[in-house]
């Protein structure tokens, strides 16, 4: 497409994008706030999961990407790439492909869990290993 085509959808890909897409994540951090203590009903097994999960993804891609580049940049977004959920497109995906999936423990755990887990600790712990190697 040329620049006059996509002028006249600009409109759609830019402005009310931006729009629908706050409105969607506001939508999804509601939904995982009010679901949370549901979630921690499910006991410590997915807790634990939602913490100690990334951080090995994590941790051994930052270890691996070393063999792939020499980038200190490149090896920090491909462990953080490793050790992050879908925090956008699965949830909605998973209310089609799984209807009888609880998001009452997909959401929460990927929300509310390792999305702060991974700003708060696993991105300093992964820039670290980066940097010792």
């Amino acid at each position: 497409a040329n620049d006059q085509q996509a002028e006249g959808i600009t409109p759609f890909t830019t402005d009310i994008f931006k729009g629908f897409l706050a409105v969607f994540l506001l939508d999804m951090g509601i939904t995982s706030g009010r679901k949370l203590s549901s979630f921690l009903d499910n006991g410590w097994t997915a807790l634990i999961f939602a913490l100690v999960v990334p951080l090995i993804n994590g941790c051994a891609v930052a270890y691996l990407s070393s063999f792939v580049t020499d980038s200190t940049g490149n090896q920090f977004l491909f462990a953080i790439l490793a050790a992050s959920a879908s925090y956008i497109a699965v949830p909605a995906a998973m209310r089609l492909a799984a209807p009888k999936a609880n998001p009452s423990l997909y959401v929460p755990m990927a929300l509310a869990i390792t999305f702060p887990f991974n700003i708060t600790i696993g991105m300093p712990v992964y820039l670290y290993i980066i940097q010792s190697i």
